[in-house]
């Protein structure tokens, strides 16, 4: 269907109406693929087609539904592609599948059989569905002997395999952020055997629709952020305001969320500026009584603190407040788990500033367990539930505020990331030695030997979050966001690279993301 021109950086009233009836017509004829497919291969195709394409969001009953039947359908077949695929989709949305599925690909010594090597999209299939795995499976091979033989193949596949190939060597699919991932899918699905153009033109309009959101979103709350950095006056601290929105929109990047994305941003550019006191300029004191006032979390305490401190402690009292007033009377309690977990993430920052200015360099499990806390990730995993509506439970909220499982699994890799990124760039000026560096100074570690068993315990911590999506049923649609947060730390922290921190990395996806429509 022929429409006005979509490549525009600011759509017209126009073009808005002809999108939303676009949209609308378009639906319904992809709800009508999922009633007319019967077939279990058809039907897995189609279901992995849409997330990928980053148009989930519109089918979740439809998902649901189709799911739950492929779980429970009789399923013989010799394709290392369609077992794989199934294997993924299932423990992606938490179903339980088992890993002896792949037996059927073994020799009689238990390796892969040899033959598989002559099917790259097989291959590429069991790599993906091997980092679904938890504890106590062996999938560790499968993902070595998928690796081993993809790297020998890439160079001489065809497009756009051998693109999927090396992003997946990359980054596997199930740790990428997914809506970074549309991006080149959108350009590559057209080649791709299950191409529908149904599919496609409404991955597209729906990209471009939301794009238009983000980008209102992003000027609101820099013009809020400029505010706040003006009236704090902290010329030191760092100003990643887009940075934490693409954070957030990592996490969810739907339209219902949109009060969410704002208040996670704000809760996430507060505790980065916190972060920025304690690491680069707060004395030891200074740190003591800014805590203390935290913990307080009273105007009156604003008394305590050096000047320079007092409009940043108040704005920060302000911000909950902002933040309290944008939920619905029945949804304002949720804004306390956050404000909870800001004080007991404070605590941390204080117990690192204790170590620095004391000189102490902690053993490797001390520093651990106060550094995945102060990493930022477990307070990110609650603050980001409470703009959520319904999915933010009490129950989900209790979870979240507890650091078990996924939560803390969140905080130790996006430590452990956070770093070795920082054996590269070096620690911050009041930074203690970090993990990697306790590591090497209590073992006597070279820095690849530590930063090698460093990364079997991120591998250790995903199999926790993966064990949590599989386990807490109830949980299961916040436990999702919690993984999805801590994929999001493969953008800022990937290639042993602080993107957050150092350079403009992240400049030209944020440009794509956000400032660059989809030509339709």
């Amino acid at each position: 269907m022929e429409g006005p021109p979509m490549t525009a950086s600011v759509t017209t009233p126009v073009q808005e109406i002809w999108m939303e009836n676009r949209v609308s017509a378009l639906k319904e004829k992809v709800r009508l693929l999922f009633e007319d497919s019967k077939d279990i291969i058809e039907q897995m195709n189609l279901v992995d087609t849409i997330q990928h394409l980053g148009i989930g969001h519109h089918f979740k009953k439809q998902i649901a539904n189709t799911l739950c039947n492929i779980q429970h359908m009789e399923f013989n077949t010799s394709s290392l592609h369609k077992v794989s695929l199934r294997f993924r989709l299932l423990r992606e949305h938490g179903l339980r599948v088992s890993p002896d599925e792949f037996n059927r690909f073994m020799d009689t010594n238990g390796s892969f059989n040899m033959e598989m090597t002559n099917d790259p999209r097989g291959l590429l299939s069991l790599y993906n569905a091997a980092y679904m795995f938890i504890h106590d499976e062996a999938l560790e091979e499968a993902i070595s002997f998928a690796r081993l033989h993809l790297e020998s193949m890439r160079h001489n596949l065809e497009y756009p395999l051998s693109e999927q190939v090396n992003r997946a060597l990359h980054i596997p699919l199930p740790r990428t952020v997914r809506r970074v991932e549309t991006l080149p899918y959108m350009s590559e699905y057209k080649h791709e055997r299950e191409y529908n153009p149904i599919i496609l033109e409404l991955a597209k309009i729906d990209f471009n629709n939301l794009q238009q959101l983000h980008k209102k979103e992003i000027e609101a709350i820099s013009k809020w952020w400029k505010n706040l950095h003006a009236e704090v006056a902290l010329s030191f601290a760092r100003n990643r305001i887009v940075q934490l929105y693409l954070w957030s929109y990592a996490v969810y990047y739907e339209h219902e969320y949109s009060c969410a994305r704002i208040i996670l941003t704000k809760l996430l550019a507060v505790i980065t500026m916190m972060d920025d006191i304690y690491d680069t300029r707060a004395t030891l004191e200074e740190s003591q009584k800014l805590n203390e006032a935290i913990k307080r979390w009273d105007e009156s305490a604003v008394s305590i603190l050096p000047e320079y401190l007092k409009k940043f402690y108040l704005r920060i009292l302000r911000t909950f407040k902002e933040i309290q007033d944008m939920q619905a009377p029945n949804e304002q309690y949720k804004v306390s788990y956050a404000q909870k977990s800001f004080q007991t993430l404070s605590n941390y920052y204080l117990q690192g500033a204790e170590w620095f200015h004391c000189k102490k360099t902690p053993t490797f499990k001390e520093k651990v367990e106060v550094s995945l806390m102060d990493s930022g990730g477990p307070f990110s995993c609650v603050a980001l539930l409470v703009g959520m509506g319904d999915i933010a439970s009490k129950e989900a909220l209790d979870w979240a505020l507890g650091y078990t499982g996924a939560v803390r699994a969140c905080g130790e890799i996006a430590r452990y990331m956070n770093d070795i990124a920082a054996l590269k760039h070096g620690n911050r000026e009041q930074d203690a030695a970090n993990s990697v560096e306790c590591y090497i100074a209590e073992y006597n570690a070279t820095s690849e030997v530590a930063i090698a068993n460093i990364n079997r315990m991120v591998e250790d911590a995903w199999k926790t979050a993966n064990k949590d999506m599989l386990e807490l049923g109830s949980l299961r649609p916040a436990v999702k966001r919690v993984i999805d947060v801590t994929a999001s730390l493969t953008l800022m922290y990937g290639d042993k690279k602080d993107a957050f921190t150092f350079g403009d990395d992240l400049e030209s996806l944020i440009k794509r993301l956000f400032f660059t429509p989809i030509t339709i």
